[in-house]
């Protein structure tokens, strides 16, 4: 079989660190760069006692020799090739165990190399999970708060921890039993000097532990409806300032979702509190447009959000009329790729909240804006255009009037309108 320079390198480097005295570090250095190589790191592992040596480095007393070994483990656990995850589990207890002290590098690389590999293998999860890696992990994050690139790492491998097979029934319980769910929200704020990263991957946790179980419950006593919530309402803040970061979208999707998700188990009486703030509505309005051309896809998102917190909440419906949001989401009615959907749902719950809102919404142009969208060919568009519609009319007989007049205006006198009730449904997807 034909060996290539890079694996010869490898075999010459391990027989090298097996009899080398103090030229170790720079053995293990050049070994760690040859192990980018894929069929370098299979030759490696193939090697007899090869992982035993590597593992012997790193719990060695030189630290120096430490941080190589744990650097050559961490291109390993870059591998595409699926034995490596298996061939990293004699070093795991050791990466836990380093997770509490050590150099912040160290620590990094200890996180991403527990991070790539617990994906790989069921083998492999069920292992690091036996060995303490959620406690381990609030562990870390407790004591790194103030070290920002750690707590990036930590949020990464629990990301990918959260990420595996049956990680609802054998990961999240653990999770959300341990003091993490706290340590993420308490990181979930962006410094604005180290930049958004730690808290785009904190909240990606948070969104997958809302994404994967039922009852928020214990999100919610902890804050996280709160503190996603507040967070938004800043990121509104700072787009209509134009003071957005490069990659802000990639925090406001899992916030978005968060929020989403953890209404369904947030009740009425108890949402003011949980929200703390009106002005969320108007930050999701902006946020709408700020992504509406650019990330169209993260604009009907953020449209869905609006649409639960309206379906919830009669405060939030009179806070987007309060704040003269409805023609601003008018405007929208057009636009396709579903936002316009969405928009006319949220509007659909104003009207379906309070006469006097159906009122407002006909003085604003809701039904110039409803004549257009009953011409559409979107089916959907048509049917929840009626649905609305049928709102406003039994509302107010003024308002029906109006539409007469506006009908002939819009569609002429052969434009016939069979209109059906609504269910009593509210517009809440999930």
């Amino acid at each position: 079989m034909e060996i290539t320079p890079g694996e010869q390198d490898v075999v010459s480097l391990f027989h090298a660190l097996q009899h080398s005295g103090t030229d170790k570090e720079a053995y293990l250095r050049t070994l760690s760069k040859a192990l980018r190589n894929p069929s370098a790191q299979l030759t490696f592992i193939k090697l007899e006692n090869s992982m035993h040596l590597l593992v012997g480095l790193l719990t060695g007393s030189d630290a120096r020799c430490r941080l190589q070994a744990v650097r050559c483990l961490h291109e390993l656990s870059h591998s595409p090739h699926t034995s490596m995850a298996s061939a990293c589990l004699p070093a795991t207890p050791y990466l836990l165990t380093y997770l509490s002290g050590q150099s912040t590098k160290f620590t990094e690389l200890c996180l991403y190399t527990l991070g790539n590999i617990c994906p790989d293998s069921e083998v492999v999860k069920e292992r690091l999970l036996a060995q303490g890696i959620i406690p381990a992990l609030a562990s870390c994050i407790q004591n790194q708060t103030h070290n920002l690139a750690v707590v990036e790492a930590a949020g990464f491998t629990l990301f990918q921890l959260l990420q595996t097979k049956d990680a609802v029934q054998k990961v999240i319980p653990m999770v959300l039993a341990s003091s993490l769910p706290s340590q993420l929200l308490s990181v979930l704020t962006p410094d604005p000097e180290f930049g958004l990263a730690p808290a785009i991957e904190c909240a990606w946790c948070l969104h997958s532990l809302t994404s994967s179980t039922v009852d928020h419950r214990e999100l919610l006593a902890q804050g996280a409806l709160t503190q996603c919530s507040s967070l938004l309402v800043s990121l509104g803040g700072a787009v209509v300032d134009g003071n957005t970061d490069q990659g802000v979208e990639l925090l406001v999707c899992p916030l978005l979702r968060c929020v989403g998700n953890l209404l369904s188990s947030c009740p009425v009486e108890a949402l003011s509190s949980q929200l703390g703030d009106v002005h969320l509505v108007a930050a999701l309005c902006e946020l709408v447009f700020a992504f509406l051309h650019s990330f169209p896809a993260l604009a009907r998102e953020t449209a869905w959000v609006l649409n639960n917190l309206t379906a919830h909440s009669t405060e939030l419906c009179s806070a987007l009329l309060t704040f003269n949001l409805a023609p601003r989401l008018m405007e929208l009615l057009p636009f396709s790729q579903g936002i316009n959907t969405m928009i006319l749902r949220v509007l659909a719950n104003v009207a379906h909240k309070k006469k006097e809102f159906c009122i407002r919404l006909a003085e604003l142009g809701l039904l110039s804006a409803l004549a257009a969208t009953l011409k559409m060919a979107n089916q959907d568009m048509v049917t929840l255009s009626l649905e609305v519609l049928f709102m406003m009319i039994v509302s107010s007989p003024q308002i029906a009037e109006q539409f007469v007049r506006q009908a002939h205006t819009h569609l002429g006198n052969s434009g016939t309108f069979l209109v059906t009730r609504p269910n009593t449904r509210t517009f809440n997807i999930k």
